[in-house]
Formats: structure tokens, sequence, C-alpha cells
């Protein structure tokens, strides 16, 4: 299978890099089988960084191998499980089980709101989840072993560029 990964550097070789702990699955190497959304990831880190390039690294994924000889989490949708580990990584608690990756819904910026309003007690876990199924979400497959990122080969890369609007016209 083909996952992909944006970014202002060009990931060839991934690893997991333990910056990044407060995401919606914890620590890992985040993809998705989604060209669209990795290309989204990329700008968002190029407006952040206030860069003008970034790029979208293409992976095969070896997923029936993995699956045989390392510990896969999958969330099919934005349910009340799913809810509950999104919130516990974003306030930093370890994984109750050892897991190699996770696979689910991304969340997206509206989903971010609703689970915003969770966190804050605006709404309740019923509430939260009943919005959540309405939204669109894309997924996103992180890797949080070694192990697991052995089963995964750079193939390629796409570069992406942000186009500037500047008054009237575009550079």
């Amino acid at each position: 299978m083909i996952l992909y990964h944006g970014s202002t550097v060009l990931v060839e070789k991934p690893e997991i890099r333990k910056g990044e702990t407060f995401l919606d699955f914890g620590v890992g190497f985040y993809t998705t089988t989604s060209y669209d959304q990795a290309e989204r990831w990329a700008k968002i880190k190029m407006r952040r960084e206030n860069k003008d390039t970034g790029y979208v690294a293409v992976y095969k994924f070896d997923y029936e191998a993995a699956a045989k000889d390392t510990t896969i989490r999958r969330f099919e949708t934005a349910d009340m499980d799913w809810l509950l580990f999104v919130v516990d990584n974003r306030r930093g608690v370890p994984f109750a089980e050892q897991t190699d990756m996770h696979i689910g819904p991304v969340a997206d910026d509206n989903v971010y709101q609703s689970i915003r309003f969770f966190e804050t007690g605006i709404l309740n876990a019923e509430e939260t989840v009943k919005r959540l199924k309405t939204e669109v979400l894309q997924n996103q497959w992180t890797f949080h072993t070694d192990k697991m990122l052995s089963y995964c080969k750079f193939i390629e890369y796409k570069e992406v560029k942000e186009v500037k609007q500047y008054g009237s016209g575009t550079v």
C-alpha cells in the first residue's frame, strides 16, 4: 500500500521523534493514505515555518507483513474510544498498552473545535461524538516504533509550492 507524509523537510528515512508529544495519536511518524491530506499538512507547516517549499514523501508500506508481526490499533470512525484516546494524547497521557501503530481519523479544524468544547466541558462526550459523525475525515497512520517503520520504504517525493496572494495578483 502507499502512504504519504507532508512536511517542510524531505523525509527519506522516517524516524520517531520524541518532541511532538501532544498530537492526536501521540509521539510518532504521521502518514496518510490521502495525497491531498499530506499536501495540506505540508502547506500548514510551510505557513507556520514561513517557508516557500514543502514536500510530500511517498512510501510503500507492507501492511500485511506488519500486521502479522506487530501490534496495530485501528479506529474505524471518530467514536467515543477515538475521542477519549485523542484527548488523552493531547494531554500527554501515555498509551495504556504498547502499540506499534495507530490508524484512524484525522482531527481537522472543525473536529478540533468540538474536541476543545469537550475538554472545557461545553459539550459532553455523547454530544461531541454526535458532532464528529457529521464530519468527513481523512485518515492518519501513525508509526510508534522502529520495528513498524522497518516495513515502510521511501519511494519518491513531490515538491509543494505555496501560491502567495499579493494585492490583485499571485506570485
